[in-house]
C-alpha cells in the first residue's frame, strides 16, 4: 500500500509538472501568432499607402511554419522564432526576486520567443558567413503574463511581470519597437584590417560571404549586440 501511494505520488508530479508546460507552450505559441496577425496587418497597411517612396520600398511577411515567422522591410529582416520547450527562469535573475514569483514557482516556466535581425541581402544572396543578431526575446508564462529582454526600445522592466498580460494590442507594441530598433540599428563599415586580403579563390567563389562578412557588427554570430 506505501508502495503505490508512493506511484501515486508520482504521478501526480508527473501530470501536474507536464501540465504546466503545456498550458505555457500553447501561450507562447498563441503569442507568436499574435505576432503573426500583426505582422500580415503591418504589411496589409503598408501595402495601401499611396506614396510613390513606399512603393519602392519592400514591407513584407513571410509565415515560416508552426514556430517562425519573417518580416522584411526595406534592407531588414526581422525573424521571430519560437523555442519549443519550456524553460526555467535561472535563480539569479533579476525576475526572482519580484513578489509575483515568490508567491507562486510555477510562474518561472516560461516559453520563449527570440527576435533575430538579418540583412535582407544576406538571404537574397545566400551569404551563410553573414552575421545576425538576437536583438531581444519575449518570455511568457502559464498566465499569460511576460516580459521582454533586449535592445533599447524592446527591452522591459521587470518588475511590470506580474501585471502585462500577452494580448494583440502588446504584442503590436513588441512588434513596433523591434521594427524601430531595427530602422536605427545602422549597418557600420567593417575594419579596414579585417577586410584588407582577400585570395583570388575567395574573391572568385564568394567574395561577400566568405572572408568579406557582412553583419551591422561585426564579432558576434547569433548573440545579443553588445552596443
Amino acid at each position: 500500500m506505501k508502495k503505490k501511494s508512493k506511484t501515486n505520488e508520482l504521478f501526480t508530479t508527473l501530470v501536474k509538472k507536464a501540465t504546466l508546460k503545456q498550458t505555457v507552450y500553447r501561450n507562447t505559441l498563441e503569442t507568436l501568432n499574435l505576432l503573426k496577425s500583426g505582422m500580415a496587418s503591418l504589411a496589409s497597411e503598408y501595402d495601401s499607402l499611396s506614396s510613390k517612396d513606399a512603393k519602392k520600398i519592400p514591407f513584407t511577411y513571410k509565415d515560416r511554419g508552426e514556430f517562425e515567422a519573417e518580416l522584411r522591410f526595406a534592407g531588414d529582416t526581422l525573424v521571430f522564432l519560437m523555442h519549443s520547450n519550456v524553460f526555467e527562469i535561472p535563480r539569479d535573475h533579476e525576475v526572482m526576486n519580484t513578489p509575483y514569483i515568490k508567491e507562486d514557482k510555477e510562474r518561472t516556466y516560461c516559453g520563449i520567443i527570440n527576435i533575430f535581425n538579418f540583412l535582407n541581402d544576406s538571404f537574397k544572396y545566400n551569404r551563410l558567413n553573414d552575421i545576425g543578431y538576437l536583438i531581444g526575446r519575449i518570455l511568457i508564462n502559464k498566465d499569460k503574463h511576460y516580459f521582454t529582454e533586449g535592445k533599447r526600445e524592446i527591452g522591459f522592466l521587470y518588475n511590470s511581470f506580474g501585471v502585462t498580460v500577452m494580448n494583440e494590442k502588446n504584442a503590436g507594441d513588441i512588434l513596433q519597437s523591434a521594427i524601430y530598433y531595427t530602422i536605427n540599428f545602422d549597418l557600420l563599415t567593417p575594419p579596414y584590417n579585417d577586410v584588407k586580403e582577400v585570395t583570388l579563390q575567395e574573391f572568385i567563389s564568394a567574395v561577400d560571404s566568405i572572408k568579406l562578412i557582412t553583419g551591422k557588427r561585426l564579432g558576434f554570430k547569433f548573440q545579443a549586440d553588445k552596443d
